[in-house]
């Protein structure tokens, strides 16, 4: 399998968010990081948490089915977070008080277990909650609990029991930040003590020196219409951007060992690079991008099955005929969508769901390649 040569080692753009998370962190503040999947908001907050010397314990409340597999979930966070012999030790001396022990497995690998006992959860989610305090306490840093898919956790926690501990918990450790990884914020966070940060789309300026010093690092340029094409295919949507850059450079790649690619250049052996005599054009683009949603179309399809057709239908609008006023009465009777609270009600669970921009972002498809694929199935 090949590998992905542009998986940054830098953060691409995002540097007032970036100081704005590092400070909220270094403060022991608390935060929601919103956006869309795929927009660099886990990206951002170890960035952040880099930036203040803290840990980063992330945990899908997603996979956590009930209070068990959520304690196993929040275990496994923070032996990932401090797994050295020294840290390892630390939790060993810290275990032979605590309902629990540390574990060296065949494999070598290391784990904190319990026996389960009705009633004696508490005790164990106290204690998994305290650890982290007090490993920063110790190794003189600080640790930041990440949560994706935090409203998950309410399919059994139906009375917010363990969530309320857990906020209540954290805003009294003074070396412990909490960040919620959401797609929008809840309504519940304008009463709180949580940060709200958003992420939108990243602005071509900071993407475009990316992609060129990135393609540059294999030997390759673009075009100066390739580039705009480019950046209008993946517009600002991070994750696609690396996928369709590994598309266009493996496609290249392809056509090379077939003798149809010939750009007679060597790797550069300074920082002025040789020209290039066949950069990187258009057509090499349209045909990767096509390529690729080829490749995605059934996982496109199998989202599309899952939503109701009034959502369906403002995608496909959406895509055909993008519009930063879907309400207006013109663009609705052209595409036959729902009036009054039907069209609204599909554009807020398309938000929901990272489908759709709000209006601040004008009403857009959240998900460039989607919106390429839905285009290009109904042109």
């Amino acid at each position: 399998m090949v590998g992905n040569p542009f998986i940054p080692q830098n953060l691409v753009g995002r540097q007032t968010e970036l100081r704005q998370v590092s400070k909220i962190l270094a403060a022991d503040g608390d935060l929601v990081l919103a956006g869309v999947p795929g927009i660099g908001r886990r990206t951002l907050v170890r960035w952040a948490a880099k930036a203040c010397g803290a840990r980063v314990i992330e945990i899908d409340c997603l996979r956590a089915t009930d209070y068990r597999r959520f304690l196993e979930l929040l275990a496994e966070g923070l032996i990932a977070a401090f797994e050295s012999p020294v840290e390892l030790a630390l939790i060993q001396r810290w275990s032979q008080t605590q309902p629990l022990i540390l574990q060296k497995l065949p494999t070598g690998r290391t784990r904190l277990v319990w026996q389960f006992t009705a009633g004696k959860e508490w005790a164990l989610f106290q204690a998994l909650l305290t650890l982290p305090q007090v490993l920063a306490e110790w190794l003189d840093c600080r640790v930041v609990l990440v949560f994706q898919n935090f409203p998950h956790l309410r399919s059994w926690d139906r009375h917010s029991k363990w969530e309320q501990h857990l906020r209540q918990e954290i805003q009294q450790q003074s070396r412990v930040s909490y960040a919620l990884i959401a797609t929008v914020a809840e309504h519940w966070v304008d009463r709180s003590d949580l940060q709200m940060v958003s992420l939108g789309p990243l602005a071509d300026q900071d993407l475009a020196p990316w992609l060129e010093r990135a393609i540059a690092a294999e030997s390759l340029k673009f075009e100066p219409e390739a580039l705009s094409l480019f950046l209008s295919h993946v517009q600002g949507h991070f994750r696609d951007t690396i996928a369709l850059l590994q598309r266009v450079w493996l496609d290249i790649k392809t056509r090379d060992r077939a003798g149809e690619w010939q750009p007679q250049l060597k790797p550069p052996t300074s920082n002025l690079l040789p020209p290039i005599s066949n950069p990187i054009q258009s057509h090499h683009i349209h045909r990767s991008t096509l390529a690729l949603v080829e490749d995605l179309s059934v996982t496109f399809e199998s989202l599309i099955l899952l939503l109701p057709h009034s959502q369906v239908r403002v995608l496909e609008s959406l895509a055909l005929d993008p519009t930063d006023s879907p309400h207006a009465r013109e663009y609705i009777q052209k595409h036959h969508l729902s009036r009054g609270g039907g069209l609204q009600g599909a554009l807020a669970s398309l938000e929901q769901k990272g489908l759709v921009y709000g209006p601040e972002y004008r009403y857009r498809i959240a998900l460039p390649l989607l919106a390429f694929w839905l285009k290009y199935r109904l042109s």
